[in-house]
């Protein structure tokens, strides 16, 4: 198997999807020349041509707006949307179109349109730069929300959003794409729905998603010094959810935290929450915890933003306080 980062990863779903599939192209601010913000679409203008890379104004309605249209005639268009943040200009396009279209049309009408956006803090990008929304995505019918933790996901996530008749929110987190790892030579695809189970133990799960999967299996880590074994869920996508897997868990754990970057008032962890007590009540040995961002903007300091970010040590003490381990 190959070794490679997110990055790679992406670009090479991407440029899979180019190669496979004329009706696909991509849009986006500084995509083609200037060779991508995150630099995944490296060469992509030289390599397929104006066409099919196209460099947008800098105005996500209108060009969101514009892949809903033609995705909505038959294209299979691809959106790049620098951060997150830059989403809410577009937000009535992807709510109150993208999402609804086909519902509202009795099926007549599909959107294939995938929207990749980078998510997530940790950068020293500011309050108005550093925001995790994918949760609020997730909350809406018709959207199907996306967030890879590592090279073997994120290309095999990518693989299925783009074959997909409806709109994907793709979250990529800013801080993950230099991560490394290994993905096999040969076509595979990952499901949506099918969360994966990190690392295996019988005294507490910890799920995570997208950046804090990672820091799950770091407090496993630091647990596991103590002598407690922590099995470590990543959801992979939040809409659709794979709760199942996270019961399971749980029924052999008695234990749940969720971790999540965001901040903790209203975040997707809630609603986590809920649906383990609400299904696995009886297994369980305490209240599911919650380990969330700080409910403050995200500071421009490092070291103060880094504060507001759950982090290994955090979820161990949430762990040490909810359940005495």
């Amino acid at each position: 198997m190959a070794e490679i980062i997110v990055r790679e990863a992406i670009a090479q779903g991407l440029r899979e999807a180019l190669e496979r599939d004329e009706r696909v192209f991509m849009m986006g601010e500084d995509i083609g020349a200037y060779d991508g913000a995150y630099a995944v679409t490296r060469g992509f203008l030289k390599e397929f041509g104006p066409e099919r890379i196209r460099d947008t104004p800098i105005s996500e309605a209108g060009f969101v707006g514009a892949a809903v249209g033609a995705a909505l005639v038959g294209m299979r268009p691809i959106v790049e949307i620098m951060t997150i943040n830059f989403s809410l200009l577009a937000m009535d396009q992807i709510v109150n179109h993208a999402a609804k279209l086909r519902y509202m049309s009795d099926g007549q009408l599909t959107v294939p349109v995938t929207i990749r956006t980078v998510t997530g803090g940790g950068a020293q990008l500011a309050a108005t730069h550093s925001q995790s929304f994918e949760g609020w995505y997730a909350s809406v019918p018709g959207l199907k929300v996306v967030a890879p933790s590592t090279p073997y996901d994120a290309l095999g996530l990518l693989r299925t959003a783009l074959k997909d008749d409806n709109p994907i929110l793709f979250a990529e987190h800013a801080l993950l794409y230099g991560v490394r790892g290994e993905v096999p030579d040969e076509h595979y695809e990952v499901p949506f729905g099918k969360a994966a189970v990190r690392r295996e133990g019988a005294d507490v799960t910890i799920i995570g998603y997208s950046r804090m999967s990672h820091v799950a299996e770091q407090a496993a880590d630091k647990l596991a010094e103590r002598g407690r074994q922590a099995e470590v869920i990543d959801l992979r996508t939040l809409r659709p959810l794979d709760i199942d897997t996270v019961v399971e868990s749980v029924k052999k754990t008695n234990r749940a935290v969720v971790v999540e970057e965001t901040w903790r008032t209203g975040g997707f962890a809630g609603e986590i929450a809920s649906a383990v007590q609400e299904e696995a009540f009886y297994h369980l040995d305490g209240p599911v915890a919650r380990v969330g961002g700080l409910d403050v903007p995200a500071p421009y300091s490092g070291p103060l933003e880094a504060a507001t970010i759950p982090n290994a040590d955090r979820v161990v003490d949430e762990i040490a306080r909810s359940f005495g381990i």
